[in-house]
């Protein structure tokens, strides 16, 4: 089968969520499959360093502007570059697996394979679906609500669909989706001995945030949780990995706040230097309002370490978490509620990280990216023969 997979980014070129998932398919689908990734240049002249066929269909460059925000140009000319590719290559592919956002690329792709009367099937992954809401809230009022017709026009072009949670599966049958979709459970790739779990508690106790420095991630709140749970815990520590358009007010709060023999920053570090924090850690602490899934919760609770995340109506990662079992969800991003969940956590001690590493084996088949894998597999072979 001769499949096309769509998608801006590609890994380890940038780095998400989103990014490890269409890489580990692509790599899967190329064992028994001809393999195509449609993305943008990302990559100088040591290529792209993939064992299936890479097509730039439009430039690099910066995806989001210094607030964080997607920029709308690069999407649009992918966008183009999509559509072209399709108009002319459209008729080679028994199926196109696309991710859904930027909207513009799946645009593109449907537009291109209805001009050609292409055969080849249309299959989307939704990781996120927006509420109208949260559209406004991101983009203004005007734009906001295109965006949020746009996305309406989108969930009815696919053939099939896939999606992460039971939250936006909900969500695309609520905006009007009618074609078959699978809700898949893993996408936890478990690196073997990068890091030990342990029901240990560590000493001191430490709290770990690994992600973008994004508005919505809401880093900043952090270092205030941290200071005012050393109230109570005085010992705690704090670690933030990664970086981003917030990394800067982020080490700036740590100053005010006196923290800087507390809490450090290392920046963006290797998914194995993640993997021993993790594992070090009395718990993640993730304040995000908005996650498709969690991949960084799996990551957390399979190395025995509970892990806090913030109660919102845009908050995927929610689904992971069983209260008092695998960590909290905490029921806001306001610092006291935060440091509330990490006292919390750090005196339930062994006995919580038992429980988690508990509650991973018991779900560890689902979690994994393998059994996700398998079912796109599965689908596309049926999809594309249909």
């Amino acid at each position: 089968m001769r499949i096309a997979i769509v998608y801006d980014c590609l890994f380890p070129h940038t780095v998400g969520g989103a990014e490890r998932w269409c890489r580990a398919l692509a790599d899967r689908l190329r064992a028994r499959h001809e393999v195509t990734y449609v993305t943008r240049r990302q990559w100088g002249a040591e290529g792209p360093g993939t064992d299936f066929e890479t097509v730039a269909v439009a430039p690099g460059g910066e995806l989001y502007t210094s607030s964080g925000r997607r920029r709308v140009w690069p999407p649009i000319r992918f966008g183009l570059g999509v559509f072209w590719h399709m108009l002319r290559r459209g008729g080679d592919y028994d199926a196109v697996h696309c991710t859904s956002l930027p909207y513009f690329s799946l645009i593109g792709c449907r537009l291109a394979l209805w001009m050609r009367r292409s055969r080849a099937r249309l299959v989307v992954d939704w990781h996120e679906v927006w509420g109208r809401e949260y559209w406004i809230s991101y983009l203004g009022p005007v734009a906001g609500r295109i965006g949020h017709l746009v996305q309406r026009l989108c969930v009815r072009v696919p053939d099939r669909s896939f999606t992460f949670s039971r939250m936006h599966a909900e969500r695309l049958e609520a905006e009007g989706h009618t074609a078959p979709v699978t809700r898949l459970t893993g996408e936890y790739a478990d690196e073997s001995g990068a890091a030990e779990p342990s029901t240990d508690p560590p000493d001191p106790p430490m709290v770990v945030f690994a992600g973008r420095h994004i508005p919505e991630k809401r880093v900043p709140a952090i270092p205030e949780a941290i200071a005012i749970a050393r109230r109570a815990e005085p010992g705690l520590r704090g670690a933030i990995l990664g970086d981003g358009p917030d990394a800067e007010r982020t080490r700036a709060r740590i100053a005010e706040l006196g923290l800087g023999e507390v809490v450090e920053m290392p920046g963006r570090v290797p998914s194995a230097e993640v993997a021993r924090a993790l594992a070090g850690a009395s718990c993640l602490l993730l304040p995000s309002e908005r996650e498709g899934y969690g991949l960084v919760v799996v990551e957390s609770v399979s190395l025995g370490t509970p892990a806090i995340v913030v109660a919102g109506p845009e908050n995927a990662a929610t689904e992971l978490i069983e209260p008092g079992v695998n960590g909290l969800i905490a029921g806001s991003a306001d610092p006291e509620r935060l440091a509330a969940a990490i006292v919390e956590v750090v005196r339930a001690g062994e006995q919580l990280r038992h429980s988690t590493m508990e509650w991973y084996r018991h779900h560890q088949g689902e979690l994994s990216i393998e059994s996700s894998l398998g079912a796109v597999e599965r689908a596309l072979e049926t999809t594309a023969g249909s």
